[in-house]
């Protein structure tokens, strides 16, 4: 099991995974058609992404993965984004981050301490007060499933007008 967080090459004021979300929905279906792994939480903010992968026990090749989700991603898209001389050479697209983060869950509680930030990051980057409101998350399929209540952290600070009789 592996926490990932991806960025985009351009982070500020950047929304391209939010606006184009049906594509990396899609770059993740069809790679995960060729090369299986097991999503147990993500969460896609406008310039970056978590995950927890399960990845089977024959093949724990992410790179591979991550490259062709990126990929996939990029050709989906219009070709409009800013891209460094160096990009240019090497004939890349300017997305993407080359690097990601990759951090091998170690426990139980490691996994339960990188699924909770997964899902509470959008509240964490003030985009709204309650995570139930976002919806570029595993958080739904939980909350279905059990394993959260509706109303699962809410932003310090935050009014919830549901509870207030509102």
């Amino acid at each position: 099991m592996y926490f990932f967080t991806v960025n985009l090459a351009e982070r500020q004021g950047n929304d391209l995974l939010t606006r184009h979300a049906d594509a990396l929905r899609e770059a993740f279906r069809m790679t995960r058609q060729a090369h299986p792994f097991i999503v147990e939480a993500a969460v896609v903010l406008p310039e970056h992404l978590h995950c927890l992968w399960m990845l089977p026990s024959s093949d724990n090749d992410f790179s591979r993965r991550w490259r062709l989700i990126k990929a996939r991603f990029s050709r989906s898209i219009p070709a409009n984004e800013r891209t460094s001389p160096s990009r240019r050479r090497k004939g890349e697209r300017g997305i993407w981050q080359r690097r990601y983060w990759e951090h091998l869950i170690r426990d139980d509680r490691d996994f339960q301490r990188h699924f909770d930030y997964i899902h509470f990051n959008p509240v964490k980057h003030g985009h709204l007060a309650h995570v139930a409101d976002w919806s570029y998350s595993s958080f739904h399929r939980h909350v279905v499933r059990g394993v959260y209540p509706m109303d699962w952290a809410v932003a310090p600070g935050a009014i919830d007008l549901v509870s207030a009789g509102e």
